[in-house]
């Protein structure tokens, strides 16, 4: 059943956020919170998001549980949740209109005229964090929703005083497709969320689609072949950015000034804007901060504040941040669950200096390691040393009856434990100073990490 979302915002009530957890969903409560709505949640498990939800005077249940939906006005939902979730069957039982996530996020698109929409399976929440940096050096005052933390806001969102909203644009069941973007940005696409999407090219039918929506231009990869593939039938004005001499955003004289990070020159339709210089590693961040730059110029920002935005930005949470070090052993963590950013990953990682990188792998999604099993295998050799959980299931049920072991057993030296404990004291056992250990995944991994340096 569809409602109205704005009418149901004006009649007021409690919001209950089931999944509220997740750093997709935070961001949205951030922003229903500033505008002074009665929230509530509830979650599987404690994370730092509760805290700090808990810390705004969000009630915030741990379990799912029946009593928590009642005298709620409206339920949203996260798209993980099993359809047997007790408190939605309650809210339904009650009467209580249940909205899923990516409705509510795409009415709060429809709030803004200038609505940066950033997708692609690689490099969201970098550039979407590159992107608000930019956008706040140049005192544009955005509102946010981050799927990563933004340390310049401490948070996954934000509420600005304009029309310039940025977002991560999401593919995952077409969640991109129920945005309002005035701006769809296409970084890359790839294989991945296969489960869903069967092939390929339905993916690529589906960005297409999400280029489609946007009511100014699409901003997009020309150096990505799937992207340019993918838009072969667009209807609406591309602005392309790339190594490609047709680049209307041309990248070029590529260089590393220090280890792991890029600096680069950027040219509009031949007009030489400037040198930019990255502070966060590795080569893939070239086209993800020039889709920021390009966003950004459109949007009216000046080179200055452009250049300042990029050079200031260090990194977002869970995007190779740095947790701390203890007996000369550095400890970080990243998001990176797809072969193609492991990749990436690990290779900014291995051209940073360290004695050895130690990656700390949990895979996510039974489908997503079965599909794609020897491309995390190759990704994960760049690594000298390699650590891994089972897989965490997350939304599916073991049906491909495939493991860590599988994994394993093709990464000569490789070694899998079961809980987070067994991780962290192998850790201890094989580390030494001059090594970083990187915990790599998009689950919960991030808390071996930190146990670690505890």
């Amino acid at each position: 059943m569809e409602y109205n979302i704005s009418e149901l915002l004006e009649k007021g009530g409690r919001i209950h956020f089931v999944g509220i957890g997740g750093s997709g969903m935070f961001p949205i409560v951030q922003i229903l919170h500033a505008q002074g709505h009665d929230i509530s949640g509830s979650d599987v498990n404690e994370g730092s998001i509760i805290d700090m939800e808990r810390k705004m005077g969000i009630d915030v249940h741990i379990g799912h549980d029946p009593k928590n939906v009642e005298g709620a006005s409206m339920l949203v939902v996260t798209a993980a949740l099993f359809s047997d979730n007790p408190e939605v069957l309650r809210a339904n039982e009650l009467g209580i209109p249940v909205i899923p996530r990516a409705d509510m996020f795409g009415y709060i698109t429809t709030l803004y005229n200038n609505s940066l929409c950033v997708s692609g399976t690689h490099g969201k929440t970098t550039t979407t964090c590159l992107l608000t940096s930019i956008l706040l050096q140049a005192n544009k005052d955005p509102s946010e929703l981050i799927g990563g933390k933004l340390p310049l806001i401490n948070g996954y969102g934000r509420v600005g005083e304009t029309e310039n909203f940025v977002c991560e644009a999401c593919e995952f069941k077409d969640t991109f497709l129920h945005l309002s973007p005035a701006y769809s940005i296409i970084l890359n696409i790839d294989d991945d969320h296969m489960d869903y999407f069967g092939t390929l090219e339905n993916a690529k039918h589906s960005f297409l689609e999400f280029a489609d929506k946007a009511s100014k231009a699409v901003i997009a990869n020309l150096d990505d072949d799937n992207t340019v593939s993918a838009l072969s039938d667009c209807k609406t004005t591309i602005i392309y950015f790339g190594e490609n001499a047709k680049s209307n955003y041309r990248i070029s004289n590529v260089s590393i000034y220090e280890k792991a990070f890029y600096e680069f020159d950027i040219t509009h339709n031949d007009n030489h804007l400037g040198t930019f210089r990255l502070k966060v590693p590795g080569r893939h961040n070239v086209w993800n901060a020039t889709a920021a730059i390009a966003a950004a110029f459109e949007s009216g920002c000046d080179i200055t504040s452009i250049q300042e935005g990029i050079s200031s930005f260090s990194g977002a949470g869970r995007r190779f941040e740095i947790l701390g070090s203890f007996n000369g052993v550095t400890v970080a963590d990243d998001y990176a669950h797809h072969p193609t950013e492991l990749t990436a990953t690990l290779k900014a990682a291995k051209n940073m200096g360290y004695n050895r990188v130690i990656a700390v792998f949990q895979p996510f999604t039974y489908s997503r390691t079965y599909m794609l099993l020897d491309d995390f295998v190759e990704a994960l050799k760049i690594a000298d040393v390699v650590v891994m959980t089972e897989i965490m299931g997350s939304r599916e049920k073991n049906t491909y009856n495939i493991y860590t072991s599988d994994l394993a057993a093709k990464i000569p030296g490789s070694v899998w434990f079961n809980t987070f404990e067994e991780v962290v004291d192998h850790i201890k056992q094989i580390a030494v100073s001059g090594d970083l250990v990187l915990t790599l995944g998009c689950g919960d991994i991030y808390k071996a990490a930190h146990m670690l340096l505890k």
